[in-house]
């Protein structure tokens, strides 16, 4: 029986998993059994469709990107075009919710609205999108559980990289006594350039034309990104409520050439870190610019990269790295949880 999909929220990552799910059906069906099908797609700019059988994932595709929009994909018998995010929730087939939508950073709206919504409806939830994990994870979580439906969130910490799957299920049984890493790619590719000499400002423009960085780059050269990221990992690696405007946070901007050239005579080299640990009774979370010695295994990791270590007390520290973000990455990642919905493994 197929899984039916509600993608809301069609931007590059929505896309970026429908490319999947259609370039890697017959592997999934066949080595997985599982059998994912788009019923709907509904985003804010682009439109609204609907068709209980299933949607043309070619025909989405080209809609969006021929016109901006998913106005020209072809009628046929049962479509349904101009639902809102909530209708599409409530009247879809859909057994899952794949929220990608456009989220407020300090409130979490809409994707929380939608969670909550979906979780009443008796669907499951997956997404991206880190507001609704940082900053309603008990509630959200509890809310879930109670009426039997999945929460899965993986790609909210490093893409596609399982920065939450290793830890809760590879690393299970282990007492994890601190967490720390590096949670942004945009930081952590100017903090490469600087130290091999390149000022601020244009490592900074250089990240942009990367696309590693915004035209706005305050969320993520203020640490931000990374403070959200780090309450995410409190709650669900480490068990610890804490809320993002719970964790100390400061960026990079103040780093100058002087304190770079000090950590290079110090065998050092600076890295945004997110951090967070237990001391006693009590837990520690920061986000911050730290210069660590070479010999640390998150100091040889450079440009975009994102890594992250886990403090075990049976395993020892493990690192895990790889990359943060990007189309097909977090795609991946609401794959992944996707089929461990499927596995009954969430």
């Amino acid at each position: 029986m197929a899984h039916n999909v509600a993608i809301l929220g069609f931007g590059v990552v929505g896309q970026g998993l429908a490319e999947i799910l259609h370039d890697k059906a017959a592997s999934l069906r066949e080595g997985l059994g599982f059998d994912a099908r788009i019923v709907a797609v509904s985003d804010l700019m682009k439109g609204s469709l609907y068709h209980p059988h299933g949607l043309d994932i070619p025909e989405l595709l080209k809609a969006v990107r021929t016109t901006g929009s998913l106005d020209s994909y072809p009628d046929e018998p049962g479509l349904v075009r101009g639902r809102d995010s909530f209708d599409t929730i409530r009247e879809s087939n859909a057994d899952t919710v794949v929220e990608l939508t456009y989220t407020d950073g300090k409130t979490g709206q809409p994707a929380i609205d939608h969670c909550r919504l979906a979780f009443e409806c008796k669907k499951n939830v997956v997404m991206s999108n880190k507001g609704p994990v940082s900053l309603a994870y008990e509630s959200l979580a509890r809310m879930a559980e109670a009426h039997g439906v999945r929460w899965g969130f993986e790609g909210t910490v490093m893409s596609g990289t399982p920065a939450l799957r290793m830890p809760l299920v590879a690393l299970s049984g282990n007492d994890i006594s601190e967490v720390r890493g590096i949670l942004n790619g945009t930081t952590n590719f100017m903090l490469t350039r600087m130290a091999e000499g390149v000022g601020y400002d244009e490592a900074l423009a250089e990240a942009q034309a990367k696309g590693y960085a915004e035209a706005d780059p305050t969320n993520d050269v203020e640490g931000y990104d990374a403070q959200y990221k780090t309450a995410i990992l409190a709650n669900v690696v480490m068990g610890i409520p804490l809320k993002r405007e719970d964790i100390p946070c400061r960026g990079i901007r103040d780093i100058s050439p002087e304190d770079i050239a000090w950590a290079s005579r110090e065998g050092k080299i600076w890295k945004l870190l997110a951090r967070c640990r237990r001391e006693g009774g009590s837990v520690q979370a920061s986000v911050g610019p730290v210069a660590i010695p070479l010999s640390d295994p998150l100091a040889g990791v450079g440009g975009a990269l994102n890594a992250i270590t886990y403090e075990c007390d049976l395993a020892g520290p493990i690192t895990l790295i790889g990359p943060g973000a990007g189309k097909t990455e977090t795609g991946y990642s609401i794959l992944i949880d996707l089929i461990n919905i499927h596995r009954h493994q969430i």
